[in-house]
């Protein structure tokens, strides 16, 4: 069986000379995709200080709507994008999972602060998480206490180039089976049940080393 060409390719140099002509020529998933990375809706939430960050880049100054991200939606149900902003506590872990497990798909998370990523300044508090990513799968970690507007700018931008890659038919929520309701953990004896969820994150194992005798 021979397989038919591949009649949707377009000369480079005629895509070139109708775009001059104001006739766009582009692929279906291209349309798809620019349609969804100019339109992210972040949800309108904030957990410590990095929020205020968050929120200075929603204002005039530095405009994050300028990205087609601008409209934070109160509601979990409306938005696409996960904005953890701040220190993740473990009386608030489960109140993240359960926002994340009620976003539609397709959604994204991004991890602002050093508090949301690995637990920052309060890492060794008992009641601090030691990153949200143990519990929820994140595509962009920024980094900093607390990251200006323009870390999340940046971070905006390469999620925008990550959906930009995403083929249709084999992105994550158009498969069949597929499983995006996260445990939501519960308080036990000695902090979190389950201390973290296997699917998105696993500690890493200590190599062992042999002393000579």
């Amino acid at each position: 069986m021979t397989h038919a060409p591949n009649v949707s390719q377009v000369d480079p140099a005629l895509k070139s000379e109708l775009a001059k002509k104001g006739i766009a020529v582009m692929k279906l998933q291209e349309l798809y995709n620019w349609g969804r990375r100019s339109s992210i809706w972040p949800m309108q939430f904030g957990l410590a200080c990095c929020a205020i960050e968050m929120i200075a880049t929603a204002c005039a100054r530095y405009d994050i709507d300028r990205f087609g991200a601008g409209l934070f939606r109160a509601s979990p149900r409306q938005s696409d994008l996960m904005i953890v902003a701040g220190t993740v506590t473990k009386k608030m872990a489960p109140q993240v999972v359960r926002l994340y497990n009620q976003m539609p798909e397709p959604k994204y998370v991004i991890t602002m602060g050093a508090c949301s990523i690995s637990g920052g300044p309060f890492k060794e508090g008992y009641n601090v998480l030691k990153g949200i990513d143990r519990y929820i799968p994140v595509d962009v970690h920024l980094p900093g206490c607390p990251p200006r507007p323009e870390a999340l700018l940046h971070g905006l931008m390469k999620l925008q180039a990550k959906i930009d890659h995403q083929d249709i038919e084999k992105t994550e929520w158009y498969q069949k089976g597929l499983k995006r309701e996260f445990p939501i953990p519960e308080f036990g004896p000695n902090g979190l049940l389950p201390p973290y969820n296997p699917e998105v994150w696993q500690p890493q194992k200590r190599k062992e080393i042999t002393v000579p005798a």
